[in-house]
């Protein structure tokens, strides 16, 4: 069964993260997606790269496209997209906002060329206001938005340290584009229309953290008012980051109760994490580990200073407890239960996980020049048109003669514009 995007074509102009995962999923729903590279290819082919232009972060990020190597500094290679547009539903950018503009390949230019075209662009900060055209990335939305002081983590020098290695802002901006095409297309199908969409990584890290954000007057004056007066003020004081930092977690147990049955230990062998969020589950805790702790009362106060040194004091008591055994053992007696829980794993581990395995998450394709891989395929499983992970990530300038081709470029101007350096080709 073809996919439930078959025969949609999108052209994609993406760089790092967002943009190209925007064109992993709906590569995976059955699109067809060409990524437009520079001639040199994209920055992050060789990111922790051990084959040249090969690295394992742009192939997970690149699998199921063909590449078209352009030059778009070159008045040749910004026409050749207006020429070949016609011929796409569907253009995916994550340059910062203006860039597109200047070379020409905006939105308000291609619609003239293709009014049935499906725009998504991903840029840092948005298409309005003082800060539009500033350049953004993953950590920096981080910082901005407050994403990184939200989770107070600092370095060995008491400096912001970002919160996450896996990119997740940039991540659900591609995940929330994709959901944005697909409504769009629908929407085309109906009316015939295309638009243009826009997600920002600012946007998507303020949805992060929607409840920390959002503004009610009860909650306000009596919790976020008084904080934020406190740390405004020790920030004007020319107060280091950690300890400016330090205020705000230390409000955190006015907000976790139950953190107790909450979070990670370590164990004999190895670290566990507890996912208890109900009563009964953490009373499942309590009876196997023997710990007799109040927090569940509904007269317990954790933002209660005396009552912070009691929750210090039960958890090195359940630390104490959990050392005793292994964190497989753990689990499976937790799990027996109805709690959950989990041992804690690396990433590297987890192409030959068990539940992985049989779950099929993984799957296998071939490339070109490293060969067989297992790859992480899609996320969304479809029973009538099923998603399949359709092509590993493409060499550079791998398929560039034959999706001009398919633009209506003729051979003969193709051979020019190889000769002139506009284009390169692989084939």
């Amino acid at each position: 069964m073809p996919g439930a995007l078959a025969g949609i074509r999108v052209l994609e102009f993406s760089q790092i993260v967002a943009g190209p995962l925007v064109g992993v999923l709906l590569s995976d729903m059955g699109a067809e997606v060409v990524k437009v590279e520079p001639p040199e290819g994209e920055a992050r082919r060789n990111s922790a790269a051990v084959v040249p232009n090969e690295g394992k972060y742009f192939q997970s990020l690149n699998r199921g496209k063909r590449s078209l190597t352009i030059d778009l500094a070159r008045p040749e290679g910004a026409d050749l997209i207006r020429r070949i547009i016609p011929t796409f539903d569907v253009m995916v950018i994550n340059y910062r906002h203006g860039v597109a503009s200047k070379l020409g390949i905006d939105y308000a230019t291609l619609r003239a060329l293709n009014p049935r075209l499906i725009y998504a662009s991903i840029t840092g900060f948005g298409e309005t206001g003082p800060m539009a055209t500033r350049a953004g990335s993953d950590i920096v939305a981080q910082a901005y938005s407050g994403l990184m002081a939200n989770e107070a983590k600092v370095d060995e020098f008491g400096a912001p340290q970002q919160i996450s290695a896996s990119t997740f802002i940039d991540r659900s901006s591609g995940t929330v584009a994709a959901m944005g095409i697909c409504a769009a297309l629908l929407h085309r199908e109906r009316t015939g229309e295309g638009q243009s969409l826009h997600v920002s990584l600012l946007h998507s890290a303020l949805e992060l953290m929607s409840h920390q954000v959002m503004r009610e007057p009860v909650h306000d004056v009596t919790v976020r008012d008084p904080l934020l007066s406190e740390l405004r003020d020790t920030r004007a004081s020319g107060a280091r980051y950690d300890a400016i930092a330090a205020i705000r977690k230390a409000q955190g147990p006015r907000f976790a109760s139950h953190r107790l049955y909450y979070g990670g230990y370590h164990t004999k062998q190895g670290a566990i994490v507890l996912g208890a969020l109900t009563p009964q589950n953490r009373n499942a805790i309590r009876a196997i580990l023997g710990m007799h702790d109040p927090t569940d009362d509904p007269g317990f106060n954790a933002a209660d200073g005396d009552n912070r040194a009691k929750l210090e004091g039960w958890r090195r008591e359940i630390q104490e407890k959990l050392l005793a055994a292994p964190a497989a053992e753990w689990v499976e007696r937790l799990l027996a239960a109805g709690v959950p829980a989990s041992v804690v794993n690396f990433p590297e581990e987890m192409s030959d996980d068990p539940q992985v395995t049989a779950a099929g998450m993984m799957a296998e394709l071939e490339h070109d020049l490293t060969g067989p891989q297992r790859v992480v395929g899609p996320v969304v499983r479809m029973s009538g048109t099923p998603t399949e992970a359709r092509r590993p990530s493409p060499p550079l300038a791998g398929h560039t003669r034959e999706v001009l081709r398919e633009g209506g470029i003729p051979d003969g101007e193709i051979d020019a514009l190889l000769a002139a350096g506009v284009i390169t080709s692989r084939e």
